[in-house]
């Protein structure tokens, strides 16, 4: 008993780590899933928002309305691009609004597309056929790269697959990203204002010295919108990873706790059956001790009523040879008409009948002759 108390102790001390494990992992559970839920909604909205063009023009959207339809459209050019998040502001000052342009495999159907928005009069698009839009030629002013504060060229800060390398070199090709305005300001002082330029926080210098900027505004994050869906998609693969396995492992110390408490009812009942056992070998034992003092005590009875009755006996015997001795019968004769005791205790009747004088004194003795119950046999065992 004492080593199933024990165990029932380990067994408890074992579901109480248990019970406080899964309580931390419930509430890693409840944040995840919080987590997850957000960051997928987010990543479902991004998506929607990236599926509808929302933020392009109206002719925008119902040109890119036509492109499960019309297969020579590739799409609008910030899609086609990829920027790191650092350079995403310059390099969308430095597009402007060629970012929304529309990307055709050639004139016919940037032709086709310019008729069906001309016939439903749902505005004006800019088309970019891949067929006669390419490169302006290289960046002559190399030695304006090596200035202090020059990133590098716009062209070389995107990446984008090789059909579409040309666009990129005719779009961003002669734009400077420079640190901050400061240094942008020296460099068209020393190139007499003949380079284009834009700096990381969104302001651009142009040819001929004018300058753009101020408080940048951009809602509609065009060039950010794949990153953050690719972001969105990366942490909600690993949101779900995580919950998935805090979960699993949440599993696992539930049927683990379980299995520890079926194993504690199991030795708990088996101690309260030695305890039941127990007690009940502690009342056979009661019970026996209890007859076997019965039985003690009757046997002493015996012996001391066997020993006070054969020593009255012995005493009568005594007195009856005694008085024998003393008799004679009338007409006795030859004949011993001696009786014995013994032989006719019980049969005085047949005494009497045969008219047999006894003397008085002998009668006043026998008939008050008691009856001695027979020794009843004792085995000795108890």
């Amino acid at each position: 008993i004492t080593t199933m108390q024990q165990k029932c102790s380990q067994l408890e001390l074992q579901i109480q780590t248990i019970q406080e494990t899964m309580k931390e992992q419930n509430r890693k559970i409840e944040i995840g899933q919080t987590a997850y839920h957000r960051e997928a909604s987010r990543l479902e909205s991004m998506r929607n928002i990236t599926e509808r063009y929302d933020g392009y023009g109206n002719s925008i959207r119902r040109v890119m309305e036509q492109k499960k339809t019309t297969p020579g459209i590739h799409g609008v050019v910030a899609d086609l691009i990829h920027v790191v998040k650092d350079y995403e502001i310059a390099i969308e000052t430095a597009l402007g609004g060629s970012i929304q342009n529309i990307v055709t495999d050639n004139e016919q159907t940037a032709k086709i597309l310019i008729q069906y928005l001309k016939k439903n009069r749902y505005g004006r698009a800019t088309f970019l056929p891949l067929t006669t839009v390419g490169s302006r030629g290289e960046f002559h002013q190399k030695e304006a790269l090596k200035e202090p504060g020059v990133i590098g060229l716009a062209s070389e800060l995107v990446q984008t697959e090789e059909t579409y390398q040309g666009l990129v070199q005719n779009l961003l090709g002669k734009t400077l990203v420079v640190d901050h305005i400061d240094h942008a300001i020296a460099i068209g002082k020393k190139y007499h204002h003949t380079l284009r330029m834009v700096t990381i926080d969104g302001e651009s210098l142009n040819p001929g010295g004018s300058m753009t900027g101020g408080a940048y505004k951009n809602n509609s994050n065009l060039l950010g919108r794949r990153r953050e869906i690719e972001e969105l998609e990366s942490s909600v693969k690993i949101l779900k990873r995580e919950l998935e396995e805090t979960q699993q492992s949440h599993q696992e110390n539930r049927d683990c706790r379980n299995a520890l408490r079926e194993e504690l009812l199991q030795t708990q009942e088996q101690i309260q059956k030695q305890y039941i056992s127990q007690n009940t070998a502690k009342l056979q034992i009661k019970q026996l001790d209890e007859k076997k003092a019965q039985v003690q005590s009757g046997y002493e009875e015996l012996e001391r009523i066997s020993s006070k009755s054969y020593g009255r006996a012995e005493k009568f015997s005594r007195r009856l040879r005694k008085s024998s001795r003393n008799w004679k019968a009338p007409d006795r004769k030859k004949k011993n008409w001696k009786i014995s005791f013994w032989q006719n205790r019980h049969n005085w009747n047949s005494i009497r009948q045969k008219k047999v004088n006894i003397p008085d004194s002998w009668k006043r003795f026998t008939w008050n002759i008691p009856r001695f119950p027979r020794k009843k046999h004792f085995s000795g065992k108890i």
